[in-house]
């Protein structure tokens, strides 16, 4: 009982930053929710439409947010050592790189546009996916500008500025979402591309919010200094690539193993397709608390090791594992009792809706290994350890998981449901392996 007491004790402070992380990454996912809520009343070919063009949109979000990731374990670190002049350092060279990565990841997607159409999905949700896409491209601008404001305040444990900013721009999204979808009062009907400006106009908000929280609170302001141009350093910038790089791949790995998950939906039908995305969204609100926990992990692990206080890293580290298991294991039970429940909020087809509660079996098994593997994720990255992770990831969701997810995903095996049993073997997969690789490394810090 002593023993298990010893990370129990942690799990008020692990909550006190998580929780802001949590409902700001819940945020982000209820945008979606909003959208295909709204979209979803249009029809399943709407529904389906963002969810591709979301596919796309999601891959490039996870290159950039993985790059942004970067910046909270280095500046965590600094704030550890008490280094204020460090820790401005990583925040300013942080917004260039971030900065540019989001004009970087706009143009890519107006590149990629075409891929819509090579991708064997049905012609009438291509043609709706385009222009939402468009819209939604250049959103990835001010979001990219916010995740290095974001991860920054994070870094120093100031999680909750970021929470009040998208909770926000979230009203602000359904508000133009309600009268941009459906044409209400002075507003056009734009439906599908509705939702998209939606979207955007609701990013550009909650950068603006979140620089105005921020550059009022005293505690930030010796940050905000900018100096001269001697103050702009490539080694910064080889260093935050350096850890950004192997993160945003980590982070696409996954992404993409999900995106497969949708172009495999789609090759077996609009339904089918328009399915995958309750569920997807669903599994994703719930993840977002696994990602709190996983940003805290690399805030505490960060701290303690700017202090060279490893017994202690490893002991929060492990309370973290332990609380996110729980509170997925809660998640999981609920997905199974509520499976017929949930998918008729979204969508009143009743094919569809028996597809998502089939899926949302599986999700309940998936939410266990994924909340494991991205706060073990979230720890390695507060050690700075990110390279063997990504071919931990690689391996996992790539060469163990995908072809599970071919072969049983086929009309003549398991359809959906097999797709999605492909997701559950590559997360189990990484989080074992992730695992045995944190605890090899703690121990030998501990032991040096």
């Amino acid at each position: 009982m002593l023993q298990l007491r010893k990370f129990t004790s942690e799990f008020n402070t692990n909550l006190s930053i998580a929780y802001p992380i949590m409902l700001g990454q819940l945020g982000h996912i209820l945008v979606a929710l909003a959208d295909n809520l709204m979209v979803g009343q249009l029809g399943p070919a709407q529904l389906a439409a963002v969810s591709l063009g979301n596919s796309l949109v999601f891959i490039a979000l996870s290159i950039g947010i993985g790059f942004s990731f970067a910046i909270t374990p280095l500046v965590a670190e600094a704030d550890g050592a008490g280094n204020i002049e460090k820790g401005r350092l990583h925040f300013h060279h942080g917004v260039v790189m971030c900065a540019v990565n989001g004009v970087l990841l706009f143009l890519a997607l107006l590149v990629a546009k075409p891929v819509l159409g090579m991708l064997d999905q049905p012609e009438e949700v291509v043609k709706l996916a385009i222009p939402y896409l468009e819209i939604v491209a250049f959103s990835m601008i001010p979001l990219m500008i916010f995740q290095a404001f974001k991860q920054f305040a994070d870094g120093l444990s100031q999680t909750r500025f970021a929470m009040y900013a998208t909770l926000t721009a979230n009203v602000v999204n359904v508000i133009f979402n309600y009268f941009l979808i459906y044409g209400i009062w002075v507003f056009p009907r734009l439906e599908v591309e509705g939702a998209a400006w939606g979207t955007l106009i609701s990013r550009f908000f909650m950068l603006g919010l979140l620089v105005f929280l921020l550059s009022r609170k005293q505690k930030f302001k010796p940050y905000f200094y900018i100096g001269n141009m001697q103050h702009i350093q490539w080694s910064e910038f080889k260093e935050l690539i350096r850890l950004g790089f192997p993160t945003a791949l980590q982070m696409l790995f996954e992404v993409a193993v999900f995106t497969a998950a949708i172009f495999l939906s789609g090759i077996l039908g609009t339904n089918a397709q328009a399915a995958n995305q309750i569920a997807l969204n669903l599994a994703s609100m719930t993840f977002m608390i696994a990602v709190g926990l996983g940003v805290t992990a690399t805030i505490r692990v960060g701290n303690q090791k700017g202090k060279s206080d490893f017994p202690n890293l490893r002991r929060i580290a492990f309370s973290i594992f332990l609380q996110v298991f729980l509170i997925e294991a809660v998640f999981a039970v609920g997905f199974i009792l509520l499976k017929d429940f949930l998918p008729p909020f979204y969508i009143d087809n009743p094919e569809v809706i028996f597809l998502a509660s089939q899926l949302l079996i599986v999700a309940a098994l998936f939410q266990l290994s994924d909340g494991v593997q991205v706060t073990i994720l979230g720890a390695l990255r507060g050690l700075q350890d990110v390279n063997i992770p990504t071919v931990i990831c690689f391996i996992a969701y790539w060469v163990v998981g995908f072809p599970v997810m071919w072969y049983l995903g086929r009309e003549d095996q398991m359809g959906s449901q097999g797709i999605w049993v492909g997701l559950l073997v590559g997360l189990t997969v990484s989080a074992i392996l992730l695992y045995f690789r944190f605890n090899y490394l703690s121990k030998k810090l501990i032991n040096e």
